[in-house]
């Protein structure tokens, strides 16, 4: 049997470094046995999934040095390699499901779902689907189809017992079927969800391993339940454990920077980010080297070496990793030509030469001016900021409240940012004027720069973040209620007023 593992991430945001992490173990597990990594874009979230998104992941795990045997920019033998592009097959398996009584046709309206969420919770029960739909007859179910009533498709799943699987690393795993939901195969629109065209994708891309986050472990069942049901032979399954920030908390960005796109933009290389996350998978012997190219990784790889404990994504070792690379892997003519790489290709050069130009007397003032472009945090302290028409507490606001902005824009463009901030300024009841000097401060480290828009665009949205993040630490950090509460602000303002 040839080892098939696959990676395979939602085009709805930034590429993450938790993707790049589990997509690192599966090429290094399929690698080590002489097998095939593939990459399947599941993009059934038709509302969020952009190809700006796709290519954004493709080009980051690229330039992590990782490549596939199979996938939507290379071709394959089990293509499509979008899941948009398979709606055909997916309904084909649900007409099996249905015909064979393993799934039913659901006519449940949002608002009645709701209702029995909240009735639920009130009797102290998980929110779980409650059969209404599984009780119609064939001719009620007709009646309503007939009559053009909207339906999804759902799961049966058994009353009582247990699902009893193996997790590769963990053992024996026991989930309660009473525990497991109804699952939503397909959703109204006729597209299937995940767990659907997961199952169904992995077998006919003969995939024999499944390897992803610990995240996934309550869904196994109802995953196993399908296979069960098409009377396939399941894949092995093993679950990483989700990374952690120091103080053993679910990596996210709201925290520490997640995005991939962001250690790239503070300089980081490829190969020493890689190193990086391998050793997070299988920690380097006694007296060894840390310092492992991605080929000795592959070597050395094996599944029974990955800590179940969440391993934690230490900057600071990070930074030591990186340094090794520069200083011991890099000739000076190698060192130039990755500082070239990272920000000084001829396209940004020129459009940074554009906007400095008219905003110089002397070429050594190019220094002061554009700085901030090729820094990471800026030492920023709260006089800095202030001196402008808004207070600390209004400035925390701002900040924060461009963040979820910021946070919720689909791509990353001028236009994009200038809506955002303006909707700040309606939200915060400003003129834009009086909340664009702290931007200005926070972003470029001056009151003065290049137009906002373009350092900010030019700074990529992982970098800006990073900037606000550590301008909200310098004023006070909000706390979750802070958060919500102000979330209200932006809930107010119509979409498009402020454009």
């Amino acid at each position: 049997m040839k080892v098939r593992t696959r990676i395979a991430p939602s085009p709805t945001g930034d590429p993450h470094v938790g993707t790049a992490y589990v997509g690192l173990v599966n090429y290094c597990f399929a690698k080590h046995h002489g097998g095939e990594f593939l990459l399947r874009i599941e993009d059934t979230d038709q509302v969020r999934s952009t190809p700006q998104s796709e290519q954004a992941i493709l080009d980051a795990l690229h330039w992590l040095g990782l490549r596939w045997d199979e996938g939507p920019d290379v071709g394959g033998p089990h293509g499509p390699y979008r899941q948009s592009e398979r709606s055909a097959i997916y309904r084909k398996h649900v007409d099996e499901l249905l015909a064979a009584g393993h799934a039913f046709k659901c006519f449940c309206t949002a608002l009645r779902l709701d209702e029995m969420r909240v009735a639920q919770r009130a009797a102290g029960k998980p929110p779980r689907y409650d059969g209404l739909c599984l009780s119609y007859g064939a001719a009620e179910t007709a009646r309503r189809e007939a009559s053009g009533e909207p339906y999804v498709v759902r799961l049966k799943v058994p009353e009582n017992g247990v699902c009893t699987f193996d997790d590769l690393r963990r053992g024996t795993i026991e989930i309660e079927w009473q525990g497991v939901d109804m699952q939503v195969l397909m959703k109204s629109d006729g597209l299937p969800t995940y767990h659907l065209a997961n199952v169904v994708d992995d077998h006919l891309m003969e995939i024999t391993h499944v390897i992803r986050g610990e995240e996934w472990v309550s869904s196994a069942p109802k995953h196993l339940l399908l296979y069960s049901y098409f009377g396939w032979q399941p894949p092995s399954i093993m679950h990483l454990p989700l990374l952690r920030n120091p103080d053993k908390s679910k990596l996210s960005k709201r925290k520490n920077p997640t995005g991939m796109l962001f250690y790239k933009s503070m300089g980081y290389l490829p190969e020493a980010l890689a190193n990086f996350l391998g050793l997070l998978a299988n920690s380097a012997h006694d007296g060894q080297d840390e310092i492992l190219s991605l080929e000795q990784m592959v070597e050395r790889f094996a599944l029974d070496h990955v800590p179940l404990g969440g391993p934690v994504f230490d900057v600071q070792k990070l930074d030591w990793l990186n340094g090794r690379y520069v200083r011991e892997r890099l000739d000076p003519a190698a060192f130039v030509a990755r500082v070239r790489d990272w920000a000084f290709t001829p396209e940004r050069v020129e459009r940074i030469a554009q906007l400095a130009q008219p905003r110089i007397e002397r070429l050594s003032d190019l220094g002061l001016l554009l700085a901030f472009l090729f820094a990471g945090r800026l030492p920023l302290e709260a006089a800095d900021l202030r001196g402008g028409k808004l207070d600390d507490a209004a400035m925390r606001q701002a900040f924060q409240l461009a963040l979820f902005e910021l946070d919720a824009m689909p791509d990353w463009s001028i236009a994009g940012i200038e809506r955002a901030l303006k909707r700040v300024a309606e939200a915060l009841g400003r003129k834009f004027r009086d909340v664009a000097r702290p931007f200005y401060v926070a972003i470029t480290g001056s009151p003065t720069s290049i137009p906002l828009y373009d350092a900010m665009d030019l700074l990529g949205r992982d970098m800006v973040r990073e900037r606000l993040r550590g301008a909200l630490e310098v004023l006070g950090v909000p706390s979750a209620k802070e958060q919500a509460e102000w979330k209200k602000l932006l809930d107010a303002v119509p979409q498009g007023e402020s454009a």
